[in-house]
């Protein structure tokens, strides 16, 4: 499968990004025990982080960012790349 990166950065301030930190983190464990292989993150300077991930395809990957609670509500604006590894 693909590997799919959303790259993030904060919109919000930090209780309200807080709040909404644990779903993001279930949702993350959802996805990996359905064999997305996801790891989730962020920068060591604050304010943005990334998730990496596997799908199908992009219109799955969309779909997949689009359910993550971070982006339903509002919490972040983010980019998706398809990540093409050359060297495993």
């Amino acid at each position: 499968m693909p590997w799919f990166v959303k790259i993030e950065e904060g919109i919000v301030d930090k209780p309200t990004f807080d709040q909404h930190v644990p779903a993001h983190k279930a949702y993350v464990e959802d996805l990996i025990a359905k064999g997305h292989q996801a790891r989730t993150g962020y920068w060591a300077q604050r304010g943005g982080g990334m998730m990496i991930f596997q799908a199908t395809c992009i219109d799955e990957a969309k779909a997949i960012v689009a359910q993550d609670p971070l982006v339903q509500n509002n919490c972040v604006t983010y980019k998706l790349y398809e990540w093409k590894i050359i060297v495993e």
